[in-house]
């Protein structure tokens, strides 16, 4: 292979690693029209935040869906979309829909972008758990700096409004078929996990509102109180996204992503009762790689 040729595949695979979070795959678009509580959730919420007759910004669009949602009661919606296949397939999408011609699809990178005009609600759902792999708050955070140096306060309502991240200590069954493989994956948030034993309630590490400054990091260093005993060999992680409040109605709508288990390299045998220390630390948008959690006994 010529230098030459070698420098493009490095600087593509570069740009591949860079863009992981705002490339979705677009098969994997199907999965999330089918998650059933994700559209429930936020075709809801978009209901009764979105003023009639507003403007309305998306961030990472996809197929447009929640565009389309939006553009229920909005007089204008800008979805915003990186990737030129899920341009065109959200064009294509959006003109068998009726209403779906208030909907101005945008090629262009959501860190860039900024509307024309002001906009009533921003949807940005690069959403991932642990706020990892995805662009989310570096996303909106680049967005409200860009935008107030063009618009001014005050700054637009978001969807999702706010997020609550926990950690819990299980025992995992890593075992397939008789194959030991203890590797990272993913659990639906609302199904059964008869292979998980839940050894500890769900600790919270982290809470923030989009509206507000973000955290620049997801680290955490806290002691849970063991409910059961057993075999620490794995860390859930929950992430449950606040995607409206209802002031009005004194309620939330409510979407949690899916859970990631994490093995640990060193399981630990507790007792019901006991105390032990979990400690990780990454930065939002991280691969799932960076995520190496510890948990050790309290003396």
């Amino acid at each position: 292979m010529k230098p030459a040729d070698r420098e493009k595949r490095a600087s593509d695979t570069r740009e591949v690693q860079q863009g992981l979070g705002q490339f979705i795959p677009y098969i994997y678009h199907y999965h999330m029209l089918t998650d059933q509580a994700r559209m429930d959730a936020f075709r809801d919420a978009l209901a009764f935040a979105v003023p009639p007759g507003s403007r309305v910004l998306e961030l990472g669009g996809g197929t447009a869906v929640l565009s389309f949602f939006a553009a229920q009661r909005a007089a204008k919606v800008w979805c915003v979309e990186k990737d030129p296949e899920m341009v065109r397939e959200a064009r294509r999408i959006l003109a068998l829909n009726p209403g779906g011609e208030r909907v101005e699809v945008i090629e262009a990178d959501a860190f860039d972008y900024l509307p024309p005009e002001p906009v009533d609600v921003v949807i940005c759902e690069m959403l991932h758990v642990g706020m990892l792999r995805e662009k989310q708050i570096p996303v909106i955070e680049s967005f409200k700096r860009r935008y107030l140096e063009k618009f001014g306060s005050p700054l637009p309502r978001f969807v999702p409004e706010a997020f609550i991240q926990a950690v819990q200590p299980v025992q995992q069954s890593f075992y397939f078929d008789g194959y030991y493989a203890p590797t990272p994956f993913f659990q639906h948030a609302v199904t059964e996990q008869p292979r998980t034993v839940e050894l500890a309630t769900p600790a919270i590490y982290q809470l923030a509102c989009y509206g507000e400054l973000l955290p620049t990091d997801c680290s955490w260093q806290g002691e849970i109180t063991l409910k059961q005993s057993g075999q620490i060999n794995a860390l859930r992680f929950i992430t449950k996204n606040v995607i409206a409040i209802d002031e009005a109605a004194q309620r939330t709508v409510d979407w949690f992503s899916q859970y990631l288990i994490v093995p640990l390299d060193d399981p630990l045998t507790v007792e019901s009762g006991q105390q032990v220390a979990v400690c990780f630390a990454y930065q939002p948008g991280d691969q799932i790689a960076a995520l190496k959690p510890s948990v050790t006994p309290v003396r």
